[in-house]
């Protein structure tokens, strides 16, 4: 227990100011004088015991006041350890412009508000806290330093705006399974290592504006199974670092437009995550990959310079796209380019975005889509396959453009009716069939559905006898696949 006689002037006045919830202010009005990081220089005149601090917290001044009590201390020195582990605290505390010696534990403490703004701080550890208010660590410098809020649950908002935390190599902030009531603000906010974030639940949204998350070689934000409305990392946000948000739940809004991603080997990791709305129009295309296999995403905003050389997207699944202002509405060449961006083979992103564009009634271009999944398949087959493709594909389109066979049956038309008119066939039955027509028998022979009279009652000796059997072979072969597109266009496939 503290005595009168322990107290120092700039304790007393704390102690005495205390039961009213009034401000001690140390600070002698001159900006480098007040400046947190030159705080160790402070004399005693403006240097506060952390135990005065905590004892006042607990309980340590009862006087009563028609005041509610507080703790408002400016400008000062906090020597020794604030530890406040395991505590019970019903009174704000508002440290300001303050430098403290040590770390401040609030480890597994039940507290209201707490506010430590624009100080020098070593770090803070609120492992299973619960904070009945806001937590403002705006401003704070913490290096070295480190933010633990692993488990805790804070009822109010947490304010990281303007907070510089070093621990390079580390982990700057640890808050796994972080439980908000409010959002938490990063806006200009410099960690220089990871932010570690796995199942935090952040119904008030995550807003890191300007933020800077540097980890280079690790992981700059580690935020997976992340749940919250809104995660804004837009105007000027950067990560060097890979950007880890698996599983992820963001039922509106996850915005990176203007942002700007590092990662050597991988930028962003979003497998399996679940949005509303996807804004990613970066500044700039990351060098490391975008990794978005079994993702779901209700509106895909993007534009083409966002997009690094490889883009993951087996499973990507999206209802509608939105490109940026600079690129064309429905640019087909832009989006196939964007698919083959995916390494190797898969039929799915082609079906995705054939899928999107029907639903949007785009039918020709969703036919393009699914011309180029085949022409992408069939270098992944054998060399009989591939030769078998591009018959398929010079013929018919595979079957997408079966304007194709029509324009191959006019050819041949003409070729079998230029031919047969320059030789006399062999009537079949002396004394029968109809007069003999080069024109109607190669459409005979081309056309194996109907039967104008031609090909039963003429036939040919030679050379010519084996163009008809080509004919008759091909014909069989085009009017298939002119059938299969047909089907296929009237429903819709």
């Amino acid at each position: 227990m503290l005595t009168d006689d322990e107290l120092t002037a700039a304790e007393r006045a704390l102690w005495d100011a205390f039961p009213e919830g009034r401000w001690v202010d140390l600070r002698t009005g001159t900006s480098e004088d007040d400046d947190p990081a030159r705080g160790a220089q402070w004399g005693p005149e403006r240097t506060v015991r952390a135990e005065v601090v905590a004892a006042l917290l607990l309980g340590g001044n009862t006087v009563q006041s028609s005041s509610v009590a507080s703790l408002r201390l400016a400008g000062a020195h906090v020597t020794g350890c604030l530890d406040l582990a395991g505590a019970d605290i019903s009174h704000l505390l508002w440290l300001k412009e303050c430098r403290l010696e040590q770390e401040v534990s609030l480890y597994a403490a039940s507290t209201r508000t707490v506010r430590i703004t624009d100080s020098w701080i070593p770090g803070v550890r609120a492992e299973l806290a619960r904070v009945d208010g806001h937590l403002d660590l705006g401003g704070c410098v913490m290096e070295p330093g480190h933010l633990s809020l692993m488990n805790a649950h804070v009822a109010g908002e947490l304010d990281l705006d303007g907070t510089l935390i070093s621990a390079p190599g580390g982990w700057a902030v640890w808050a796994g399974g972080l439980a908000m009531g409010g959002g938490v603000f990063c806006r200009g906010f410099i960690a220089r290592g990871g932010v570690r974030l796995p199942g935090a639940q952040l119904p008030g949204g995550l807003f890191m504006p300007g933020a800077r998350l540097e980890n280079p070689g690790g992981v700059a934000l580690f935020a997976d199974n992340v749940t919250a409305p809104v995660v804004d990392m837009s105007k000027g946000f950067s990560a060097a670092g890979v950007l880890r948000i698996r599983g992820a739940r963001i039922s509106d809004l996850l915005t990176l437009e203007e942002a700007t991603l590092g990662g050597s080997d991988m930028a962003l990791l979003g497998v399996g995550m679940q949005v509303g709305t996807f804004d990613f129009t970066l500044s700039a295309p990351p060098a490391g990959a975008v990794d978005l296999q079994g993702a779901r995403v209700a509106v895909l905003h993007d534009r083409e310079q966002s997009w690094p050389e490889e883009v993951r997207m087996d499973g990507f699944v999206y209802d509608s796209l939105r490109p940026d202002r600079t690129c064309p509405q429905n640019d087909v060449a832009h989006r196939l380019a964007w698919i083959r961006r995916n390494p190797g083979y898969a039929p799915q992103p082609y079906e995705q975005l054939a899928t999107c564009y029907r639903q949007a009634g785009h039918d020709d271009d969703a036919r393009r889509v699914l011309l180029e999944k085949q022409r992408h398949r069939r270098r992944t087959l054998k060399p009989t396959g591939r030769v078998w493709g591009y018959l398929l594909d010079a013929t018919v389109g595979y079957g997408y453009r079966p304007w194709l066979a029509a324009l191959w049956m006019t050819a041949l038309c003409l070729l079998g009716t230029l031919v047969f008119s320059a030789r006399s066939p062999v009537r079949t039955k002396p004394g029968e069939g109809d007069p003999f027509s080069p024109f109607v028998y190669t459409i005979d022979l081309l056309f194996p559905i109907g039967d104008f009279g031609q090909r039963g009652a003429w036939h040919w000796t030679g050379a010519t006898q084996w163009l008809s059997y080509l004919l008759i072979a091909v014909g069989w072969l085009l009017t298939t696949a002119v059938v299969a597109g047909v089907s296929r266009t009237l429903n819709r496939n």
